[in-house]
């Protein structure tokens, strides 16, 4: 039966205590992680989110109904217990930070009894995510979980601390907005007193924030919830965070700047890494040609080569189609992989097929020097050894190519690099490479469209030196846009904004919308910098991505406090749910069944 906590009063978290409190009276609580009976003592573990300690009850030093109370004490039983730290009787325990003391119990009582867990609760589970997941008030009591969801918070805390001491303020934007179908698809609210009509949830404060520019307000962040109802994947939720930041007066080189400080302190106060400033600069042409991917992973080499000069009179139909067709021929050099079995070489032409290759070309160099190769009846010994000195190819080296169109081949040796690196195991956890890509497209041809789109968003600003090219060669026009990766996963990305309306009504018309339809999706900003607009900047990173990283986890569902699963559905709660008849009448909603259309 439950106990009263009245007359008690929490004196530590159980790690808090050590060898320094040795003689002191203390009250800790939490939960019963493992009980130890033996008869005459009893050994209990303690645990709560600063770690866990050990409890000791003997006959003698606690009362007899005490006694008989900690020897029925079971897993996730909540407990209060009042007694004197002292050395540890036994071997001192490595593994526990406080692990020389242990508590000497006067008087136990218990808070809360509990069920037996359907799973236990420790480091590391083995329990199927699913079942964890339902049950997630209980996974989110592991230790390892509790320490990513304390240093998502120590990030936050950080991040707010900085930006206010660098002058930003922090401003909330509405998380019932209208609908903007450019980008990903957004999630409808319908409205009860306008019938027939939505808001949508924010995809980001994009809007607001360049608002509250052309409001004067100079430096703002916020720490935003954010929705896109897009297919999920291991860093990606349906709901998500942003580190939201917008400032004025302010060109490329300032935001960069004030970030790259944020994170130096953001990794060095948590994680005690250092960021080496100035962060490494890439353009987004280079990015694409070295690494095939706009956030390229620098730990390792494994880069692309063009060797599209080299074989431009070969024969083979592959390499002479996709030149011909205005492609590429590129390649990567597997270093020691010459020897890898043809099974495995096989397995990477199906990896390399998943991300639009026909096929993939190889040259395995043995350590003798024989040639093993895809190609070779279909080239001259002369071509053959210009490819393989091009490729800096050695002996013991494997040699992959693809020929295509550049945005094939990038694809396909950009995921092909990282995937032999995992099979390599050579992606180091430990180590924080970051690097800015800068001088990104602005627009992005749409083949389903059949028109350019904006590749981040319609008010990004072209770098001045390419407007001539705007109406000629859109293609060629680079943005002064940014993103912040690391170890191939991108941060956050930012842009300078149009602040100029000829600029911005010349955007709107590359993109094919019509002044109507610019007004009408987009007035009151338009109407907003008739009065009076700085030059504007900003940036957005994605929280749950940095922590997940920080944390070294693979899934940022781990460093989320209750996330959804891949259909955008929560196995805790079952949402989403179906609502009551009364309740779509209110909104004038039918439901559709799809079989009938009825």
């Amino acid at each position: 039966m439950a106990e009263s906590m009245r007359g008690l009063k929490r004196s530590h978290r159980c790690g808090e205590l050590s060898s320094a409190n040795i003689g002191e009276t203390v009250t800790v609580m939490g939960w019963v992680q493992k009980n130890r009976n033996k008869g005459g003592i009893v050994f209990v573990d303690l645990r709560d989110r600063s770690g866990i300690l050990q409890l000791i009850f003997e006959n003698g030093s606690v009362s007899e109904a005490d006694f008989e109370k900690a020897g029925r004490l079971r897993s996730e039983f909540v407990i209060a217990a009042v007694g004197t730290v002292e050395a540890r009787s036994g071997a001192v325990n490595e593994n526990l930070a406080t692990g020389e003391i242990e508590i000497r119990v006067r008087e136990l009582r218990i808070l809360s009894e509990s069920e037996t867990p359907p799973f236990p609760i420790e480091e590391n589970s083995k329990t199927k995510e699913e079942l964890r997941l339902k049950y997630r008030y209980l996974d989110l009591r592991r230790p390892d979980l509790q320490r990513n969801l304390m240093m998502r918070s120590r990030v936050a805390t950080l991040t707010r601390q900085f930006l206010a001491d660098e002058g930003f303020l922090e401003i909330e934007t509405p998380i019932l907005v209208g609908s903007t179908p450019e980008g990903a698809r957004d999630y409808l609210v319908p409205s009860r007193v306008h019938p027939g009509s939505f808001y949508a949830l924010p995809q980001s404060p994009q809007l607001f924030k360049q608002l509250l520019m052309c409001s004067g307000y100079d430096r703002y962040f916020q720490i935003a919830k954010c929705f896109r109802d897009e297919d999920l994947r291991a860093d990606r939720q349906p709901e998500f965070t942003q580190i939201d930041m917008e400032l004025s007066f302010v060109d490329v080189e300032d935001v960069l700047d004030v970030n790259e400080r944020l994170l130096a302190k953001i990794f060095k106060e948590i994680l005690g890494v250092e960021v080496p400033l100035p962060i490494p600069r890439m353009t987004w042409q280079e990015a694409m040609n070295r690494f095939g991917s706009d956030k390229p992973d620098i730990r390792f080499g494994m880069e692309l080569v063009d060797v599209s000069e080299v074989v431009k009179n070969s024969q083979f139909v592959v390499f002479k189609g996709a030149l011909e067709s205005g492609g590429s021929v590129r390649g990567i050099n597997a270093k020691g992989q010459g020897a890898m079995p043809r099974k495995k070489i096989d397995k990477l032409v199906d990896f390399a097929k998943d991300f639009g290759a026909k096929g993939l070309a190889y040259i395995a160099i043995q350590e003798d020097g024989a040639i093993k190769s895809s190609f070779a009846k279909f080239m001259t010994e002369e071509e053959m050894a210009s490819l393989i000195k091009a490729m800096d190819g050695e002996n013991g080296d494997l040699l992959l190519f693809a020929a295509d169109k550049n945005k094939v081949v990038w694809d396909v040796l950009g995921n092909l690099r990282l995937e032999i690196a995992r099979q390599l195991d050579i992606l180091n956890k430990e180590e924080y490479k970051f690097l800015w890509v800068t001088e990104f497209p602005l627009l992005e041809w749409s083949d389903e469209q059949n028109r350019y789109l904006a590749m981040h968003h319609p008010f990004t600003m072209p770098m001045e030196e390419d407007l001539p090219f705007i109406d000629t060669e859109p293609g060629k026009v680079r943005a002064k846009a940014y993103d912040i990766v690391l170890n191939g996963t991108e941060l956050g990305g930012g842009s300078v904004r149009i602040s100029n309306n000829d600029i911005q009504n010349k955007m709107f018309e590359v993109l094919g919308f019509t002044k109507e339809r610019a007004e009408e999706q987009f007035g009151f900003l338009l109407n907003a910098f008739k009065y009076g607009v700085p030059p504007h900047a900003g940036l957005a990173y994605g929280l749950d991505r940095m922590v997940m990283l920080m944390a070294k986890e693979d899934s940022i569902r781990d460093v989320i406090a209750f996330p959804k699963v891949k259909d955008a559905s929560c196995l805790m709660t079952e949402a989403p749910t179906r609502v009551e008849q009364k309740q779509l009448d209110e909104l004038g909603i039918a439901l559709v069944d799809e079989s009938t259309g009825k």
